[in-house]
């Protein structure tokens, strides 16, 4: 069992870390199989590098000024994101998850995280809540609610992969 917090805390960083790599190969196949645009990351980096000018939203993040390594700042932030998120959900179902991971906690989360896009990036974007100014809002929002149940799914695959590491060195 995994008890304690540096019991947990390396093995929810692999399972954030290896969850988003999850939605971006899941973001690459469709891409590949139905042409479908992967999420750009480049104006995640450049929304966060607008910050320190105290530029918190933009009528249009893709208009507003590019910044430099915008592109490495908003992947770095993705990744972070991703870890981040692993943390929360473990220290909230508790460390022993890792031991024993179940579907429906991560695949709830990962959807729940769906609501920081909806609610914050997107309106901070200039696209409205759950990207309603966007010009199909319906095809965002489902494009962002797919990444996210991704993320659910690769939070759980990464966690039975993490349990069965530990199993194995137990």
């Amino acid at each position: 069992i995994v008890s304690t917090e540096a019991d947990w805390l390396p093995g929810a960083v692999v399972v954030g870390i290896g969850a988003t790599l999850f939605m971006d190969v899941w973001a690459l196949l469709l891409q590949r199989a139905f042409g479908v645009a992967p999420a750009n990351y480049c104006l995640v980096g450049r929304w966060l590098c607008h910050m320190p000018e105290g530029t918190f939203a933009h009528a249009s993040i893709a208009a507003a000024p590019q910044k430099r390594y915008e592109c490495a700042v908003g992947w770095i932030a993705h990744y972070v994101t991703g870890t981040v998120y692993a943390l929360v959900l473990v220290s909230l179902v508790s460390g022993s998850w890792l031991a024993r991971p179940t579907l429906l906690p991560a695949l709830l989360f990962g959807i729940g995280s769906v609501l920081v896009p909806y609610l914050i990036m997107q309106p901070s974007f200039g696209l409205g809540i759950a990207a309603s100014k966007a010009p199909q809002p319906a095809q965002a929002r489902l494009r962002s609610l797919m990444a996210h149940t991704a993320f659910g799914i690769g939070l759980y695959a990464c966690a039975v992969g993490v349990s069965y590491v530990l199993q194995v060195r137990a």
